[in-house]
């Protein structure tokens, strides 16, 4: 066998594309990179914006006619068994036009908001998570949302019809030895007269098995009239020296469409490169901006069937001569779902909101909303298959095979798992987010930290930083929130409020001494960071969930029950803040290294003795080495 193709690179190499794809301006004000800063701009998302009414009209006339759909044409059991969706549902989804959910009615899409976009999602998810992915990806990372922002005219004049009614999409990026460190990709596109020629293989293609259009990242070689770099490009996914070598299982979404793709000598007109060369991974993060909330909209779909098992089981189980809700043990994990699943709606929708009106800079949110939306999900998930108990753990079709409710809540903890995973993984989205939470700092100080910068340039950031903190830093000392009366049109919310505005500024001075202390270490220190986002995370969502029910008292709709589901989740929330806080400085991050080193270099093989390795033989990564396919094409197109 020979040897896996792997494109060697250095760190600092990493590092530098890595940043060279980030969006590197603030045009827009952004309330997370706000609060981040110290800063608690409650004015950049209360009053909580609201949608069109012609926009309320369409998104809720289509959740009406998908929710027909779902209730009777989706059967999420026979999914679950066969790891396939059938074709006739996926040509329902089609006739509906739920392919087109998000593209212009020009183009013959339905042109929701991201509001109705990510609420069909949730409710579609939780008839089945794994049309809810196949529609995601279609539509949040697939061919439709790049060539929105980024293509040309005759792009989306050729693309977009066809995704809107017919085509399936899938975004290709990753690859065996390549995940979010896109500076090792070796898929290649060789410009060659009009076209560019791929070669390479690329993994986890979510909806690449049945996909018709793809959006492939590939490195173009740089050469006289080429820039080069990782460019995006549409490649029908029917070319010649396209193989799908192997359809993918996994521990939950069964039906997911996921394959291995390989490219040989793909010829893709130039006519199909989206954006310049070089852009591709912009692009990419870019459209992720909104991309990603997608997945916590269906983490709140999740939370909320969630919830209303864990009432009616609750109420009908009893123990000890009263229903099981009543025991505070179980109570406790109740009103966790029932207030973080409130939190995280309130995060999704004020996310999605702000980002439809395109008045506020939502890329810190919207990774705030992921990462947090998957890891609670998880664990709400968690809680109730621990309150389900036995029956948590016994499948849907064993609990109606002997007679009682086919409640699939081990699926659900399954299809869950992955959302901490998909889209940036819960430790990649620390370390972007804390890139941006940082990223004043190290556009007024960086130049201190860079070790290839000259001492000229380094005296220039040093006034430059000296000016930015003798302003920045006095306001970190005091502020509204230490006065007894703010935000008092929240009523019994507006301590809460004020403690997110206290703690914001906590937070700014945590992040400036570590940065003081570490100074170009800081990027190594990332239990800190990961510590310092999810703070962050914890403050996004105690605002969001405040203006949320400050939105519904005012508006009538529950403002009683918002009030007291938000308050509920804000003690909770201060409590895993404070923890959080304890842990900054108090820690076993060293100690943890040190272990970690002697795992390593085999100090503690002895612990792995007395156990049998299931495990298969085989390489830790797959051979990738660019050439023909030596394999059957496993690729289904629906039609």
């Amino acid at each position: 066998m020979t040897a896996p193709s792997i494109r060697n690179v250095s760190e600092r190499e990493a590092r530098q594309v890595a940043e060279a794809a980030r969006e590197q301006d603030w045009r827009k004000p952004s309330f997370a990179k706000e609060l981040f800063l110290g800063r608690f701009r409650l004015d950049l998302i209360h009053p909580h914006p609201t949608p069109a009414v012609d926009d309320v009209r369409r998104g809720e006339k289509f959740l009406a006619t998908l929710r027909e759909f779902c209730e009777a044409e989706v059967d999420g059991a026979r999914i679950e068994r066969e790891g396939q969706i059938p074709d006739e549902t996926v040509d329902g989804l089609k006739a509906l036009g739920a392919l087109g959910m998000k593209i212009d009615p020009k183009y013959g899409g339905l042109g929701l908001t991201q509001v109705y976009y990510n609420r069909a999602l949730s409710l579609v998810g939780t008839a089945s998570p794994a049309i809810g992915a196949l529609l995601s990806a279609h539509q949040s990372i697939g061919v439709p949302q790049p060539l929105k922002m980024f293509g040309t005219k005759e792009q989306k004049e050729t693309f977009l019809p066809r995704c809107a009614r017919t085509d399936i999409s899938a975004f290709l990026l990753t690859e065996p030895d390549v995940g979010s460190d896109p500076a090792r990709l070796a898929t290649t596109a060789a410009p060659d007269g009009t076209d560019y020629v791929l070669d390479g293989v690329k993994l986890w293609t979510t909806n690449g098995v049945v996909a018709d259009l793809l959006v492939v990242m590939a490195r173009v070689p740089a050469s006289e009239g080429h820039k080069g770099g990782i460019t995006a490009f549409v490649v029908e996914a029917d070319s010649p020296g396209i193989t799908v070598e192997n359809r993918n299982a996994f521990m939950g979404l069964r039906g997911l469409e996921n394959g291995v793709t390989r490219f040989h000598r793909v010829r893709v007109p130039a006519a199909n490169r989206i954006g310049p060369e070089g852009a591709g991974l912009k692009i990419a993060l870019t459209t992720l901006n909104t991309g990603r909330l997608s997945l916590p909209a269906m983490c709140v779909g999740s939370g909320k069937w969630c919830l209303k098992i864990a009432r009616e089981w609750s109420g009908a189980r009893e123990q000890w001569g009263r229903p099981v809700a009543k025991h505070e043990a179980v109570g406790a994990k109740i009103s966790f779902i029932a207030a973080t699943t409130f939190a995280l709606e309130a995060v999704v929708d004020l996310s999605s909101q702000m980002a439809d009106e395109n008045r506020n800079d939502i890329r810190i949110e919207a990774a705030l909303a992921k990462l947090y939306g998957s890891e609670m999900g998880w664990l709400m998930a968690d809680e109730l298959v621990q309150i389900r108990g036995g029956r948590g753990f016994e499948t849907a079709d064993s609990l109606a095979a002997r007679g009682e409710r086919g409640v699939p809540a081990e699926q659900m903890l399954r299809d869950m798992r992955i959302n901490r995973i998909f889209e940036g993984s819960t430790e990649i989205m620390h370390l972007l987010i804390a890139r941006e939470a940082v990223d004043a700092h190290l556009s007024v100080a960086g130049d201190l930290i860079d070790p290839d910068k000259t001492l000229a340039d380094k005296g220039r950031a040093a006034a430059k930083a000296g000016g930015f903190y003798a302003r920045w830093l006095p306001k970190l000392v005091a502020g509204p929130g230490q006065l007894p009366h703010t935000y008092q049109e929240f009523g019994k919310l507006s301590g809460h409020l004020r403690y997110v505005e206290r703690t914001s500024r906590k937070l700014a001075r945590s992040t400036f001494y570590a940065m003081s202390r570490w100074q170009g270490r800081m990027e190594t220190k990332q239990g800190f960071l990961g510590r310092i986002v999810d703070i962050g995370a914890e403050l996004f969502a105690m605002s969001a969930a405040c203006v949320r029910a400050e939105y519904l008292r005012e508006t009538g709709d529950h403002g009683r029950e918002a009030q007291q589901l938000a308050d509920v989740f804000c003690r909770q929330a201060r409590i895993r803040v404070e923890e959080l806080f304890g842990r900054l400085w108090t820690n076993t991050d060293e100690l943890d290294r040190k272990v970690v080193s002697g795992v390593l270099d085999g100090s503690y093989a002895w612990l792995e003795e007395g156990i049998i390795d299931p495990s298969s033989d085989g390489p830790w990564i797959a051979d990738a080495t660019p050439g023909p396919s030596m394999t059957d094409n496993v690729r289904r197109p629906i039609r």
